[in-house]
């Protein structure tokens, strides 16, 4: 056998414009504000089932219920948190990239013949670079 055909992967990077800061910032925003929308929905779904599990005497079994809700929806509360702070972060790095600058924004796969006697090194790295959905240089 002199070849086989392999899946290598191919990184995505795009080329920083006003366009793409704009839709990176959008998207962002657009994820904070639905993370906080949940956040306000589950505090509601949290107060709602701590006044279901309610009972004029608690007993050790009712407080460890009541402790279980707080738990769970403070685990799902802190999720969202976590992820808020994580945009934000990522918005405030988007808008102090210079216009010009490579971004990575993923890997994708792709087929490759290689042959005995190829460079592996040459052919796995591979990237695609793109300027406004437009691939504009691809590099090995």
């Amino acid at each position: 056998m002199d070849s086989i055909v392999l899946k290598m992967p191919v990184t995505i990077k795009a080329k920083l414009t006003e366009k793409l800061r704009a839709k990176i910032i959008k998207e962002l925003d657009e994820g904070i504000a639905r993370a906080e929308l949940e956040i306000q929905q589950i505090n509601i779904e949290e107060k709602r089932a701590l006044q279901e599990n309610e009972k004029p005497e608690m007993d050790v079994t009712d407080i460890q219920r009541h402790n279980l809700i707080r738990q769970r929806y403070g685990e799902e509360r802190q999720k969202r948190l976590n992820y808020c702070a994580d945009a934000r972060q990522r918005r405030e790095e988007a808008e102090k990239f210079a216009l010009g600058a490579e971004i990575t924004q993923g890997t994708l796969e792709r087929q490759v013949e290689v042959k005995v006697g190829d460079d592996m090194r040459e052919l796995m790295n591979v990237e695609v670079l793109v300027e406004d959905d437009k691939i504009i240089a691809i590099r090995s």
